[in-house]
């Protein structure tokens, strides 16, 4: 089989393989395909700075790029294992089902994971090599097991014959072994002794041919090659033929009642005969008489030049889109098995009973939102909100059967239901979130208005004991957070979310629960698909990302960013607005000023804002000269801090330094 062949087997077996893995995965968690399943451990095991890396480069689509290069390299893995497999097929084989047993250890890594988290990968490599094999086998549709069987049949029927060994007894004018017909010259023909021994391994009177021929070889000329026979089995049977060898009536009759055969009837039906192995007999060539297999004879053909397999390129292409349209047909289908879950008929079911606030946020003030173009609303809405998390599969949780369990140092565990929950007073709050990982002047930074109950009044409930200093909340994913205790219980509106911006929270934001707290970046406060929360010390417990070099408390640093014009633009010359936003949540922001190549600082209009824990948008005139300006903002938050124009990187506590963009005035 052709390399390009033996690697498309591999290819196809491996689609089919995650394609019957995702379909089984859709029945029973998404997160157990083995794809996402590895891909949640190279997440977990990922050193930070190369996560860092991939936020920075890639922003919201991290996950999509990272399951698209496991794809990859499973490709180059698969068509690895069909050049295996062209070498022996239980080489590709093993190969599938390592693959299957790595997907199956990844899935049962998954906090949550049971017994059957194991069955897509397993499922999936049992597929994988299935076809492998099942492709490999209609490729070689002429042959190519049949032609290894006899030859190794009649290499050990060789072996036999010249130990002297023949099972099922012997007849003076010839033996059936294993379906090899072996025909020999009888004593009284003058064959006796050593002789007959040397003449039984081929090696008497007759050429030295070895027992199995490699395919499009033929004998070399001598006494014992037969002409027309195929490169099987050849074997010498001594010199007693005599005028019988000459004439071929001799050594016809014999090899027939060998054969079980009528005299001059074709060898290729003899029962019990292997197809492509021809013996020759006596010491002379049998001028076309004797049990030969002449050209065209038998499975495989005749001659001695004749392929005993052959590629058949078509049956091999058809089968593979066969393959092809299989595992496509099963990876959609497990992704709609995967989106038909009941989330969003759940949504639509919380969406009727939401309470209604028990204390309303004061209406968005009108002059809030400045309305110049290519300026971010002071509102965003749902569906374009950043998104940073380490699900690579958004969790699908039933609100019927979530429970909120708080633990740990408390006086009084508490387990609440979703249903418990929504009894409890609900309170509408205007919280900007932030995401540490933001380069300065970056997009992951977004404002919502939130409905929930408010965390501090269910921890007192609990009896938070005076060691206590950390939240380690958990996800329904395995995600943990540290978030400091004073903080949420110094009378900031952090809230157990149910809602955002009007609607129940998407199943990408958290649904049903989520934790909000004002003035502290995500990865210490805002956990999603929220489960649990125990009450511990920070000198017990740590983050998930704490480990990976961040730092234990996340406070959201004072920053401001330039959104009009963009960077790197052409403007035109003299009158030009910039505009863009500042936050410093919980201290709200008090000044925002621009500079021009280097100026002085001039002070930039600030719109109105509901609260301190928004984020707060600016506009400033400016004219500008013919040719490349620089322009950068500086923020001062109502405590009197001015930002920092020392640059650092997001890690380990957040990016600092002032916003700086490129113009042209044309």
């Amino acid at each position: 089989m052709p390399a390009w062949a033996a690697a498309l087997t591999g290819l196809v077996g491996g689609a089919v393989a995650l394609g019957a893995a995702q379909i089984v995965a859709g029945m029973i968690d998404p997160g157990a395909a083995p794809v996402v399943a590895v891909g949640g451990v190279m997440v977990d095991t990922t050193p930070g700075w190369l996560k860092d890396w991939a936020i920075r480069t890639f922003g919201s689509y991290d996950k999509p790029v990272l399951l698209g290069g496991i794809v990859v390299a499973l490709a180059f893995v698969a068509a690895g294992l069909g050049l295996l497999a062209r070498r022996r097929v239980a080489y590709g084989t093993l190969g599938v089902a390592a693959f299957g047993l790595v997907g199956a250890a990844a899935a049962l890594s998954r906090p949550d994971a049971g017994v059957a988290h194991v069955l897509p990968s397993l499922v999936g490599a049992a597929a994988g090599a299935w076809t492998l094999s099942r492709l490999r086998r209609r490729a070689l549709s002429s042959g190519e097991e049949e032609y290894v069987a006899a030859s190794r049949a009649a290499s050990r029927a060789a072996d036999r014959a010249a130990r002297g060994s023949v099972p099922g007894g012997s007849a003076p004018g010839g033996s059936v072994l294993s379906g090899t017909v072996l025909t020999t010259s009888a004593p009284d023909e003058g064959t006796t002794g050593a002789g007959a021994r040397e003449e039984a391994r081929g090696t008497g009177s007759g050429a030295g041919m070895p027992p199995v021929m490699l395919p499009g070889t033929s004998p070399e000329a001598g006494t014992g090659a037969a002409r027309g026979t195929a490169p099987g089995v050849a074997l010498g049977t001594g010199t007693g033929a005599g005028a019988d060898a000459a004439s071929g009536t001799g050594t016809e009759a014999r090899s027939s009642a060998a054969l079980g055969m009528e005299p001059g009837a074709r060898p290729g039906s003899a029962r019990g005969t292997v197809p492509g192995v021809a013996l020759g007999t006596g010491t002379g060539a049998a001028s076309g008489t004797g049990p030969e297999m002449g050209p065209g004879s038998g499975p495989f053909g005749g001659g001695p030049d004749f392929e005993p397999y052959t590629f058949d390129r078509r049956r091999l292409l058809t089968g593979a889109a066969a393959g092809v349209v299989v595992a496509g047909v099963a990876g959609l289908g497990g992704w709609l098995l995967s989106s038909s879950k009941d989330a969003e008929l759940a949504r639509r079911g919380v969406a009727r009973m939401l309470p209604r606030p028990a204390r309303p946020a004061a209406p968005i003030p009108a002059g809030a939102d400045l309305r110049i173009p290519g300026l971010t609303p002071f509102v965003t809405p749902n569906a374009e909100f950043y998104r940073v998390d380490t699900a690579l599969v958004v969790p699908s949780v039933d609100p019927a059967r979530w429970t909120l369990k708080i633990h740990g140092l408390v006086d009084r565990p508490v387990e609440l239901t979703f249903a418990d929950l929504l009894k409890r007073p609900m309170i509408e709050a205007d919280v900007t979130l932030t995401c540490v990982s933001n380069e300065v002047g970056g997009p992951y930074a977004g404002h919502a208005r939130w409905l929930g109950a408010r965390l501090a009044d269910v921890l007192r409930e609990a009896g938070i004991r005076r060691e206590a200093d950390m939240l380690l909340s958990v996800s329904d994913d395995g995600w943990t957070c540290g978030t400091p205790i004073d903080v949420v219980m110094d009378g900031r509106d952090a809230l157990l979310a149910v809602a955002m911006n009007g609607e129940v929270l998407p199943e990408a934001h958290g649904f049903p629960v989520r934790q909000v707290v004002p003035g502290l970046y995500g990865y210490v406060s805002a956990t999603k698909w929220v489960t649990e929360i125990k009450v511990t010390r920070f000198d017990q417990d740590e983050g998930y990302w704490t480990p990976l070099g961040w730092a234990p408390k996340g406070p959201i640093k004072t920053q401001s960013r330039i959104d009009v014009p963009r960077d790197g633009s052409e403007v035109a010359a003299g009158r030009t607005t910039v505009a863009g936003v500042a936050w410093a949540q919980h201290r709200g922001i008090d000044a925002v000023e621009v500079r021009v190549d280097g100026g002085a600082w001039r002070q930039a209009r600030l719109a109105d804002v509901p609260g301190p824990d928004t984020w707060r948008q600016w506009s400033l005139d400016l004219d500008l000269t013919p040719g490349r300006h620089t322009i950068s903002v500086r923020a001062t938050d109502a405590t009197g801090y001015t930002q920092t124009a020392e640059e650092a990187p997001p890690a380990p506590d957040g990016a600092t330094g002032f916003h700086t963009i490129t113009v042209t005035a044309r």
